[in-house]
Parts: C-alpha cells; sequence; structure tokens
C-alpha cells in the first residue's frame, strides 16, 4: 500500500495529488478524473467542489484523509470506480451497481439512444418496449423515463444481477416499467407480435479473447461477458426471441463489439431481418446495429 509522507498539513491538494499519482503509476485512464471522483465520494462533495477545494488548498480530518487512501488504493487495483462509489451514471440516471452486475459503459447510452429515438417515433399511443438481459437496469429504465408515454419490460436471467435490477427499478420508480425474472428464450410470449422495440446488449465477447481492460477482465461477471466460441450465441437467441416478440416494422437494437458488425447483419439477414444497418458511437467504432421485423 502506498503511503501519504505526512511532511505538511494533510489538504485536499496534498490528498489529490497522491491520489493523481498512485492511479497515473497503476495505469488508470483519466486518473485525474477519477482522484477528483474518489475524493468527492468520500467528502460528500461534487467533483467541481473537489476542485475548488483544491485550489483552496482546505484541510481534511484524519479519517477522512484514510478513508480516501483506501479508496485510492482499491481504484489501483483496477477495481471499477463504480464498484467503490457504489452507483453508476447512465444518461439521465444514477444507477446503483456493484459485484455481479455488468457496469453500464458510455458505449451503451449511445445504444440506449437508438432504441429510444426508434420508441419515440412509434405512432401509438402507448407503445412497448423489451430489454432483453437488462442487467443493471439501465436501457430499460432510460428508456421508461425518457419515453414516459410508452412501457417497458426488462427481462434478466442473472439471480446476482437481477438484484441490482430490483434496486434500482425501486429507486427510479418508473411506473411505466416492469422487471420480469426469466429466460430469455420463455421471456414475455404473451406480448409475442405486440412490441415495437426490442434492444439488448448481450454477452458478445468470444471464449477465447480477453477483455483488454482490467476492470472488465477482473471485475465484470462472466455471464455478461462471454457470448460462446464466436461470442454470437446470445445475439442468436436474441434475433430469434426479438422476430416473436416484435410487430411488423418493429426494430431490433443490439450491442456489439467493434469489429462484429458485419458477422450481425449477416447473422440477421439469415434469420429473415431487413434493413440491417451498423451504427458508429461517438469514437467512431461500430458498436451497435439496428433491424426491422419485415
Amino acid at each position: 500500500m502506498s503511503v501519504i509522507q505526512i511532511d505538511r498539513p494533510i489538504t485536499v491538494r496534498v490528498l489529490f495529488e497522491h491520489a493523481v499519482e498512485v492511479l497515473t503509476r497503476a495505469g488508470v485512464p483519466d486518473p485525474e478524473v477519477d482522484a477528483q471522483l474518489l475524493l468527492g465520494h468520500v467528502l460528500g462533495a461534487t467533483r467541481g467542489q473537489v476542485q475548488a477545494l483544491t485550489y483552496t488548498d482546505s484541510p481534511v480530518a484524519v479519517d477522512d484523509a484514510v478513508a480516501i487512501s483506501e479508496t485510492v488504493e482499491r481504484r489501483a487495483t483496477r477495481e471499477p470506480l463504480q464498484h467503490i462509489t457504489g452507483t453508476a451514471g447512465f444518461r439521465l440516471l444514477e444507477l446503483a451497481v456493484g459485484p455481479g452486475v455488468f457496469v453500464p459503459r458510455p458505449e451503451t447510452e449511445f445504444v440506449a439512444g437508438l432504441a429510444i429515438d426508434s420508441l419515440r417515433v412509434v405512432a401509438d399511443e402507448s407503445p412497448i418496449a423489451v430489454d432483453l438481459g437488462t442487467g443493471s437496469g439501465a436501457i430499460a429504465l432510460s428508456l421508461a423515463t425518457e419515453v414516459p408515454h410508452s412501457r417497458v419490460w426488462a427481462v434478466e436471467n442473472s439471480t446476482a444481477a437481477f438484484v441490482w435490477a430490483r434496486q434500482n427499478f425501486r429507486s427510479v420508480d418508473a411506473r411505466n416499467a416492469t422487471l420480469v425474472f426469466i429466460d430469455l428464450a420463455d421471456a414475455l410470449s404473451e406480448l409475442d407480435g405486440q412490441v415495437s422495440v426490442v434492444v439488448s446488449n448481450p454477452p458478445y465477447i468470444p471464449e477465447g479473447a480477453i477483455p483488454r481492460d482490467p476492470e472488465v477482465r477482473l471485475f465484470d461477471p462472466e455471464h455478461a461477458l462471454y457470448g460462446g466460441v464466436d461470442g454470437l450465441d446470445v445475439v442468436r437467441s436474441v434475433s430469434q426471441r426479438a422476430l416473436r416478440l416484435l410487430r411488423p416494422g418493429g426494430t431490433l437494437v443490439l450491442e456489439h463489439g467493434e469489429l462484429q458488425g458485419a458477422d450481425i447483419r449477416s447473422l440477421l439477414q439469415a434469420d429473415g431481418w431487413s434493413a440491417t444497418a451498423t451504427h458508429r458511437d461517438l469514437t467512431g467504432r461500430d458498436r451497435a446495429t439496428t433491424a426491422l421485423r419485415a
């Protein structure tokens, strides 16, 4: 464990500089941002407030300094920042996350946006959307809160992830959203032919591949990562289930790896989908494919 040398008063600036040094040495991306967020977590301050406290070199109580040092050491092991703080920001929401559930990433916000845009243009008074493999509930709750006249169902089959999703559904309290614990193959047969949008962020990493980021490789649950030999086993199941759920003209939105767009378009076309298209996220990477039910 890295130890802060107390040869000057313990202040926010001292702790911030120490945190940046430790996180930089550990290879953490954006160490200054993470340092500010970790200090803010312990001190009960926003990132902007931490910046102000750093500028004014405000003193910090010993107990808080110890707590900050401990959180920084945890982050230096590449434990996700969201596991340490217990929350993850996603679009307009603040969600509870932790061990056992996939931490929603910015690229999934892009995928949710595609689904939200598709749902908004449906002419129905109360269009239906389904999120297959909801994890923390991030996509489903975004759909429900950003398209409030819709009805949204979220499906999850992992007990560990379902616990987090249930907590988020309770805290967000979107009355138009329903959470269901069930296997994907059996999901919501009572809605067959009635759904306007199906969206999914399935596990899509091939079994032999190793995720680049330690935060993913070491801390995210395997059931949310790996999708069989070619990574597309669950995508195939989602395609088949979505064909039954969607009404003609309904939209499927899938997240996937940046090199999988062509394979997923071929898979969907073979299943009978039309208008397949792969979309680039804000970093210019192919991260989502959409298709229409014929």
